[in-house]
């Protein structure tokens, strides 16, 4: 028994790691999505309106973004477009990253270093991902006629 506790510990933390991971690319639609809901709630939407209109918001932000970056044609506003969500997922990457180590680790300075390594890491695959996940270009481009 005193051998699987450290070692759940450890795969809770990887899990938690893996989901931040595959999700760091919808922390700007989450947060605009959460952000609207409680908007909704408190201007007497109630509970279900507020998730409703949440969710709506989320992934119309999503949506619009994947939109936007499929079809702008200008490569500056694209990596604009990716910036404006990545930097939400930076933020999540090091608050969770600083969450795990200062459970880790009583060094304040190591902390702050795998906190930044985390932000990093979070950042990368987020754009990664974001780009990834993003639309092809216009049909017919880059592609030989006949």
């Amino acid at each position: 028994m005193i051998v699987l506790g450290p070692l759940l510990v450890l795969l809770g933390i990887g899990f938690f790691c893996w989901l931040l991971f595959m999700l760091a690319v919808f922390a700007l639609p989450f947060f605009v999505g959460l952000t609207v809901g409680i908007w909704a709630f408190h201007t007497g939407a109630g509970v279900l309106g507020g998730i409703i209109v949440g969710l709506v918001a989320g992934g119309a932000t999503f949506g619009i973004g994947q939109f936007a970056l499929g079809f702008v044609p200008w490569t500056w506003l694209r990596l604009l477009l990716i910036l404006l969500f990545v930097a939400p997922a930076t933020v999540a990457g090091y608050s969770a990253t600083h969450g795990i180590a200062q459970m880790a680790m009583p060094s304040t300075t190591w902390q702050m270093i795998f906190s930044v390594i985390g932000a990093i890491a979070v950042s990368i695959t987020a754009f990664v991902r974001f780009t990834g996940v993003a639309a092809p270009g216009p049909a017919g481009q880059g592609m030989a006629r006949g």
